[in-house]
């Protein structure tokens, strides 16, 4: 290129693709239903600290059985890596068992939240 010149590329020399494809095909969701000692022990709050950590987005709420439901949309690392914090918990909870559910990414949560 000499000075004063400017290189053009042709159009065709660039692929367009939607930025909203391209994030969801790269992403995975999965509910969680949690049992054991998880209500009343800050539980909801720790799960919306690990998502931030692990930038999942999706919520967490308890449910009237016991258990809490969370759901989480983010990249399989990003989801794994939230999944063990779940069986994790904070210091006074107790999880006996993680159910994990399958389901496509939907793309619908901005945020992660607490759900009451």
């Amino acid at each position: 290129m000499t000075a004063g010149h400017q290189v053009i590329m042709p159009l065709a020399a660039f692929v367009f693709r939607p930025v909203n494809v391209v994030k969801m095909s790269n992403r995975i969701a999965r509910k969680f239903l949690v049992r054991g000692l998880v209500q009343g022990v800050g539980y909801r709050f720790f799960v919306q600290r690990a998502a931030a950590r692990h930038q999942v987005l999706g919520y967490v709420k308890n449910l009237e059985d016991g258990r809490v439901e969370a759901f989480a949309e983010g990249s399989a690392k990003s989801v794994e890596a939230f999944k063990h914090e779940l069986l994790t918990g904070p210091s006074y909870s107790v999880v006996e068992d993680l159910e994990e559910i399958v389901l496509e990414p939907s793309g619908t949560f901005p945020q992660f939240r607490i759900e009451r």
